[in-house]
């Protein structure tokens, strides 16, 4: 078994910005893992916020024994293994993760999704994002967003509302919001998911800072839109303490280091009657369909990192009805 990588810095068509970050590129790292005459494909995508970068990915790959992982892939084992190699690291260990996840459906010649055991009857629509931008550039981003059904919008400074009507003056379709922890008014927030709510918001992620457990649990309890946890959850562990303090949980592999434990998140958010909601970073073809895998278990999607690059190293997925459409290739089925 052989494992080696590439760094890649994947470019946005627009800049994005966030309540409290702004970027135009995103570093990534490309893993590739070689066994009996197959490869695997993985991505961590290391979006600065959150802590990794380049040369921390460099060095943890350094330091992998790919003699510990034999076929068939004990997941659960493989990640333990990774987790004593060095605390936190998410995105780079998701890398390891996916490239022996879409290895492994080689290897059985099935695709990753039938695997887990998804319906792509079940595909939830994807929403594109629109970062927070002055309303002529928002306006050009709509027109990118045509092919989707949702949009999901970036709020939490003062000009949350004028971002929602900019939107609403050139389309109707539905919302997903995301403040990313932007907001601490409870009054106003309050105020806020009433108003969004009348705007045709589905749901709001990470209203209030993730610390604040008391605040964003008052606004759960009266919200009329679903809170959907965000930096609040990270790793399987993080979705039991969501209980009670959200309506529900955002997934995303590059913080659950991968589609082990992303799966298992699932399942424990279901038996903990959460709602589910599966996201993604800055990402290329690669860890896009590795989260739509996955994505038929889960009640909302908001994969379109594809949609918002313009240097993917891979062929774009077949994306119909707002959707991505699994095919029948062994493994994540990435082409190109």
């Amino acid at each position: 078994m052989k494992l080696t990588y590439r760094l890649y810095e994947l470019d946005l068509k627009h800049r994005f910005t966030i309540a409290k970050f702004s970027r135009t590129s995103t570093p990534i790292v490309l893993v590739q893992i070689e066994h009996e005459g197959f490869t695997g494909y993985g991505e961590a995508s290391m979006v600065p916020y959150m802590g990794e970068s380049n040369e921390t990915a460099a060095q943890f790959l350094s330091k992998i024994d790919v003699s510990q992982f034999s076929y068939p892939f004990d997941f659960g084992s493989i990640l333990s293994y990774l987790d004593s190699i060095a605390p936190g690291m998410p995105a780079i260990k998701a890398a390891v993760d996916i490239a022996l996840h879409d290895l492994d459906g080689k290897l059985q010649n099935k695709p990753c999704w039938q695997i887990f055991g998804s319906d792509p009857a079940l595909m939830p629509a994807t929403s594109f994002t629109i970062g927070i931008d002055t309303p002529e550039v928002i306006r050009e981003k709509i027109k990118d967003a045509a092919d989707c059904k949702i949009i999901k919008v970036k709020l939490g400074r003062d000009s949350d509302k004028e971002l929602i009507n900019t939107i609403r003056s050139v389309t109707d379709n539905p919302l997903f919001v995301d403040a990313n922890q932007g907001w601490t008014d409870l009054q106003q927030s309050l105020d806020m998911t009433h108003w969004l709510h009348q705007q045709g918001v589905l749901l709001i992620e990470q209203p209030m800072p993730k610390a604040d457990l008391d605040s964003n649990a008052w606004l759960t309890e009266r919200s009329p839109i679903p809170i959907i946890a965000d930096e609040a959850v990270q790793r399987l562990d993080d979705v039991t303490r969501a209980q009670g303090v959200y309506h529900g949980i955002n997934i995303k592999l590059m913080k659950s280091a991968g589609l082990y434990e992303a799966q298992r998140m699932i399942a424990k958010a279901r038996q903990l009657d959460l709602k589910i909601l599966i996201g993604c970073m800055s990402e290329t073809s690669c860890a896009t369909l590795a989260a739509a895998a996955l994505a038929p278990q889960c009640h909302w999607a908001d994969l379109d990192g594809p949609l918002l690059v313009s240097n993917n190293p891979f062929a774009k997925p077949a994306f119909s009805d707002g959707k991505w459409v699994l095919n029948e290739d062994a493994g994540l089925g990435l082409r190109g």
